[in-house]
């Protein structure tokens, strides 16, 4: 078991499977409704995010993305948190619009390039608990 602190983006807890991403994702025309991800030229296309911690290296563009991943989590088909490299507004954006127009917390944590590392390289179940001042990931 390893135990990570980052840095909180987007407060919030989740418990799910990890699934890493090869390379950065765009939610808009990069994953369908359902979080699947449609991306054609994306390495994990064809995989669903719906309800599981996913570590991605950073999101890649459209403003557009927010309004997708705030849509996604509230149908249901949204990943359960985010672990990134870098901060992104655009997803803490679509955070922020779920948890203020429907109640549901997508928590979004930083970590630094080698404990991201740490990360990718576990499987199973990823605890995600982001308070407002410093986020821990158990996996």
């Amino acid at each position: 078991m390893v135990e990570l602190s980052g840095r909180t983006v987007f407060a919030g807890e989740a418990t799910a499977d990890l699934l890493v991403l090869d390379a950065p994702l765009s939610f808009w025309g990069g994953t369908d409704s359902g979080g699947t991800i449609v991306d054609g030229h994306h390495p994990q296309r064809g995989v669903s995010l719906t309800g599981r911690v996913v570590a991605l290296p950073s999101a890649r563009g459209s403003s557009s993305s927010s309004s997708v991943l705030a849509e996604q989590i509230r149908a249901g088909t949204g990943p359960a948190a985010l672990v990134l490299t870098e901060p992104d507004a655009i997803l803490m954006l679509g955070a922020w619009v779920a948890a203020e127009l429907y109640g549901l917390r997508l928590p979004i944590v930083v970590l630094t390039a080698a404990e991201h590392r740490l990360l990718c390289a576990r499987s199973g179940p990823v605890t995600v608990l982001a308070g407002p001042e410093r986020a821990t990931i158990t996996a």
